[in-house]
């Protein structure tokens, strides 16, 4: 390798995302994947949130470290750090970057490190390049953003993934209970070892939802390499005696045919599955029998039994050996996310049954996947943990007004026997997202303001309720929830006609004899309706007759860019759904986009579509003809979405 080509930087980040804002200055760590990628190859940042006041280049490294051993996959490395500044903090970057990893992985790295110097004002940064055998810091010669990175980053590796549960039994002594915390401890230590015992088996089995047979291979403790167990950059050792199964690479499990892992994570991950099979009596030569083996408490003493469930992925390069990436990341994950869960659960160990588990995560913007342990007996509505994701939120750069990392957010990994796959993930088989490909408004030079986010089609028949003539509003009510439901603002059902109808008589606004009836709603009893189930608040509206309904365009282009929420149009026995403008603001001309809830037939999309059932509505048509009555009152219900993580 030249040394060009030693100096040359690649970011499948874009730009914008390693950028700090004026607001957060600080360090950003620059994460990569030495072993597997070109070692000077960046493909995210996660922001320093524990910074020591004073010195933005000594945050503190020990919660640094605790906070991103828990997030980052293993394969994924530290490779530099960015801060806003000169040339000369190259030199202070690279050896916080250094302290970084240190801290992270207890070793040193064997590879070059980054500094990135970040000008806000002008958007530039300089790349500098630490040789790591020659005490020099260099300018990188050459910085390449790439076109593609998710194929650049997919096509190259995979993910491998073990899930372990298991209880563990703690002994407290009932005039002791300080002793939990020790008890607790050792039993994890004791899994840890039990991790590496020879004895231990793992299976190696493809995804299952890969159109060739999964392969499976076998693997044995004892044939694997354990040492140094803390990092995964320790180069693979090999021997004569080493089995064929030890030196078949990840790529004999990975799907032929699925190489873009982004673009198909959040429904259905492909990842190569590891089970961990302990085996108690694989070397053993002697015959043994079940035994009861009774062990009295010397004093009064209470058992508390922690139940624990490991998820651990990670990413390894298609032509790394299965059996290195075992020993390599797989274990060294395990051992990492036991550690946090202990470190999680200690504090509440007697008050509490801890309920930790993790999940993983693929936000928007981001190229890798991520994990979070969770406190489950919180709950999601609790405020702690909301500030557990919004913490998470800042250290991704992600924006703090969308859920994107709450349980419903989660990877959902392939499952033998799923559902089928016209099955949305919740589970759904109504159409969504009807408006995807329609024709043209006819608007000339007009700018077109949409709906942000998906949504399924409620309309008329639907879930074998004959609300023909009646009910138009309700399918436009469950069409903006499950609005919510899909960006994962609430996990509640969409409510039936007789739910919406109760939740207007438990708040007051309806009689008793209201449930069950065909008695129509409007825009107003939808904005109850919201503030009850989902505490979401909404604006309205009011237009005295519909010829002036072009006149709110502007405000609407507004809604649908900053809210991006289905807006309902009630006017007198008709209600519609809105999901976007067109709006010529020179000309004044415009074109709304509407989703019509009176549609009578089965969920034929090319039929919904032909019909005009969704299509864009001019107030006024070529014909003459008006869509929008001039003779009756318009409200216009605007949802709010919800400001929170």
């Amino acid at each position: 390798m030249d040394a060009d080509e030693g100096r040359r930087v690649r970011l499948l980040c874009p730009k914008k995302s390693l950028l700090p804002s004026s607001s957060s200055p600080g360090i950003r760590w620059l994460i990569g994947s030495p072993l597997f990628l070109p070692p000077l190859t960046v493909v995210a940042s996660f922001r320093c949130l524990h910074a020591l006041p004073g010195d933005p280049f000594s945050p503190d490294f020990s919660k640094e470290a605790d906070d991103i051993r828990a997030l980052l996959l293993k394969g994924f490395d530290i490779v530099g750090a960015l801060y806003v500044g000169c040339e000369e903090d190259a030199q202070k970057v690279i050896e916080s970057s250094r302290r970084m990893r240190l801290s992270l992985f207890g070793e040193k790295e064997s590879y070059d490190m980054l500094a990135a110097l970040a000008n806000v004002k002008t958007g530039d940064i300089c790349f500098f390049v630490s040789d790591s055998s020659k005490p020099r810091i260099v300018e990188a010669s050459n910085v390449v953003y790439e076109d593609n990175p998710e194929n650049y980053l997919w096509e190259r590796g995979c993910l491998v993934r073990c899930e372990l549960a298991f209880k563990l039994p703690i002994f407290v002594p009932v005039n002791k209970k300080s002793d939990a915390e020790a008890n607790f401890s050792s039993l994890v230590d004791a899994t840890v070892a039990r991790l590496r015992d020879p004895s231990v088996v793992y299976l190696v089995e493809g995804p299952l939802n890969s159109e060739e047979a999964p392969h499976s291979i076998v693997l044995h403790g004892r044939e694997l390499d354990f040492s140094l167990q803390t990092s995964s950059h320790t180069p693979l050792r090999t021997n004569e005696k080493e089995s064929s199964e030890n030196t078949i690479a990840c790529s004999h499990f990975c799907s032929k045919k699925r190489s873009n892992f982004s673009s198909t994570a959040r429904e259905s991950a492909d990842a190569i599955r590891v089970t961990v099979l302990f085996n108690q009596s694989r070397n053993s030569l002697k015959m043994r029998v079940p035994i009861a083996e009774y062990l009295p408490a010397s004093e009064p003493a209470m058992i508390s039994v922690i139940s624990l469930k490991l998820d651990v992925l990670c990413y390894t390069s298609k032509d790394f050996p299965v059996a290195a990436a075992v020993s390599k990341l797989i274990i060294p994950g395990c051992v990492d996310q036991l550690d946090v869960m202990k470190k999680a659960a200690i504090p509440e160990l007697l008050s509490q049954h801890p309920q930790l588990s993790p999940y993983h995560f693929l936000p928007p913007g981001l190229f890798i996947p991520v994990t979070a342990v969770y406190e489950l007996s919180y709950g999601e509505t609790e405020e702690k943990q909301g500030e557990i994701r919004k913490s998470l939120h800042l250290r991704l750069g992600l924006p703090l007004d969308r859920p994107l990392l709450r349980i419903a957010n989660a990877l959902s990994f392939s499952v033998r026997g799923s559902r089928e796959s016209n099955l949305t993930k919740d589970g759904s088989s109504l159409l969504q997202d009807v408006h995807t490909g329609i024709p043209n408004s006819g608007v000339s030079g007009g700018i077109i303001s949409l709906i942000d986010g998906s949504y399924e089609y409620y309309h008329y028949l639907l879930d074998g309720i004959d609300d023909n003539g009646w009910g138009c509003a309700y399918r436009s009510l469950q069409t903006i929830i499950s609005w919510y439901r899909l960006q994962q603002y609430t996990s509640i059902d969409v409510p039936s006609h007789r739910k919406i109808q109760q939740a207007l008589v438990e708040i007051g606004d309806k009689d008793p004899s209201f449930i069950g009836s065909r008695e129509w709603i409007g825009a107003i009893e939808l904005s109850f309706v919201l503030d009850k189930l989902l505490g979401v608040s909404c604006k309205i509206i009011n237009v005295r007759s519909g010829e002036e309904l072009p006149e709110k365009c502007r405000e609407l282009a507004r809604h649908f860019e900053t809210q991006g929420t289905p807006v309902m149009i009630g006017g007198g026995v008709l209600a519609y759904t809105l999901l976007g403008v067109e709006y010529n603001e020179a000309s004044g001309d415009c074109a709304f986009l509407i989703l019509d809830p009176h549609y009578t037939g089965n969920d034929d999309l090319k039929k919904i579509v032909n019909g005009g059932w969704c299509g864009w509505k001019k107030a006024v048509d070529s014909k003459g003809r008006n869509f929008f009555l001039k003779d009756k009152f318009y409200n216009l219900l605007l949802p709010q979405r919800p400001n929170m993580v």
